[in-house]
């Protein structure tokens, strides 16, 4: 059965909270509640506005033209609301070990960079899968005075499943359009932006604290590099996205992008193998 649906809350939003190091250390000690029936929960915040500055930096780094909100920025806020959510405690799972699995993104109406975000996020934990795989689906929408801004739908692994013996067949990535390399220090970078500090993006050291061979980039990285190209490539904004992260990608990689904007699709490649594929949709009022 799917988890009860929260039941609504009244309450005035909260400030919306900080995503940095010392998340990770409240998230390793959390506790969750496994009572059978618990509803998940359903958060309130508040982003009192915009910061522009570091708004800035995030286009610069990550290749964005022009002076717009990028699409896949509107993931830092919803991070932030979502990791604090997933370490409340009727959130029924720990969040080390959580895999970032896939995300969606929407964008509605241009904001005010002055005003007062609410970001409400709602929880879905599906049912297992065959194989015994649990996946959590957090879902938040960012309003101002009631009017949709964005909304960003994220899915994460919460209970590994066990190994199929016989994987569905790999799709073939696009032919390549643009292209980036991930170098030694974009995970601390970009850490510094997201405020996403986990290990596993760091240093050699530090990932393999963590049970993993090298570090990693972020998805949203790859994800935000391959809408820079998208719209660099197409001289228009993404208004959706869509992506499925379906291979880890070492700092150091080469990273390649392909797309059909016919069929609305894309794939970020490395060494011949899809890490992040999905679809697209430009913004039809949204030329560079």
């Amino acid at each position: 059965m799917m988890s009860k649906r929260p039941a609504a809350t009244n309450s005035p939003p909260l400030p919306l909270p900080a995503l940095n190091p010392a998340t990770l250390l409240r998230a390793l000690f959390k506790r969750p509640r496994r009572q059978s029936g618990q509803p998940t929960p359903r958060t309130r915040y508040v982003l009192d506005r915009i910061d522009c500055a570091q708004l800035r930096r995030y286009r610069e780094a990550l290749g964005f033209d022009g002076d717009a909100i990028p699409l896949t920025w509107w993931y830092l806020p919803a991070q932030r609301a979502q990791v604090a959510t997933m370490l409340d405690e009727a959130f029924p799972f720990r969040l080390p070990g959580a895999v970032h699995t896939a995300n969606r993104l929407r964008a509605h109406a241009a904001p005010d960079p002055e005003a007062p975000l609410l970001l409400t996020t709602s929880v879905t934990v599906q049912p297992p899968a065959e194989n015994g795989a649990v996946l959590a689906l957090l879902d938040t929408r960012g309003e101002q005075d009631g009017r949709p801004v964005f909304d960003c739908a994220s899915t994460y692994l919460m209970v590994r499943g066990r190994a199929r013996k016989n994987g569905r067949p790999l799709d073939a990535p696009l032919p390549a359009q643009a292209g980036w390399e991930i170098g030694a220090r974009c995970g601390r970078r970009y850490a510094a932006l997201s405020g996403d500090w986990n290990p596993i993006h760091l240093w050699p050291w530090s990932a393999r604290l963590m049970g993993m061979r090298q570090p990693i980039i972020h998805g949203m990285h790859s994800l935000a590099r391959a809408c820079a190209e998208l719209e660099r490539l197409h001289g228009r904004r993404v208004g959706e996205l869509e992506a499925r992260f379906r291979a880890p990608v070492p700092l150091g990689s080469a990273l390649s992008l392909g797309a059909d904007p016919d069929a609305g699709s894309f794939t970020v490649v490395r060494d011949g193998r899809i890490a992040v594929g999905g679809r697209f949709a430009f913004d039809p009022a949204g030329s560079i």
